[in-house]
């Protein structure tokens, strides 16, 4: 449990850079340049996306081996368009329906979005520390035979070409 408390305080961090980002870009694009709201909070999103992506997986998340970056920058952006649907919508929400304050309402959204952030790219995108695979590991060769393919926890079925290869293997004599 404390590595998953420690995991979300560096996720909150870089998720206050990355609100900086935002929120920032958002305000210079309205306030400076008068550009609607809803254009400038989905720029500012997408530029914040970005940010988030490099220190996300340096910094917070464990690439999951077997998974190539591009397959894992693809998952990450098809989550983060979600989020940015999220934003929009409780923008819209907040600003046309409610009438309350775009600056406000930006703060509100990035709350929700950000927790929606976390369990997602926790659940898709985190292979978990090396402490937890090895655990992982300890479990599968005490519980499983040699020829039978470890489970990774990939409940979203996007396994590796590698993990697919070893399955196909696992009945061939050695």
């Amino acid at each position: 449990m404390q590595k998953l408390i420690g995991q979300f305080a560096k996720f909150g961090v870089v998720g206050i850079i990355a609100f900086f980002i935002d929120y920032g870009t958002m305000l210079f694009l309205t306030e400076v340049f008068g550009v609607p709201y809803i254009i400038s909070t989905t720029v500012g999103f997408i530029v914040s996306v970005i940010f988030n992506y490099l220190a996300s997986m340096r910094f917070v998340f464990q690439h999951k081996e077997g998974m190539s970056r591009r397959r894992e920058f693809v998952i990450f952006v098809v989550l983060s368009v979600i989020g940015l649907g999220l934003n929009d919508l409780l923008m819209y929400i907040g600003v046309d329906l409610v009438h309350l304050d775009y600056r406000l309402v930006k703060i509100g959204a990035t709350a929700i979005v950000m927790v929606y952030n976390f369990v997602t790219r926790k659940i898709f995108l985190d292979a978990g520390s090396s402490d937890d695979r090895e655990s992982d590991g300890e479990k599968a060769d005490a519980g499983q035979a040699n020829d039978e393919v470890p489970d990774t926890g990939q409940a979203d079925g996007m396994e590796s070409d590698t993990r697919q290869a070893d399955a196909g293997k696992a009945g061939e004599p050695q």
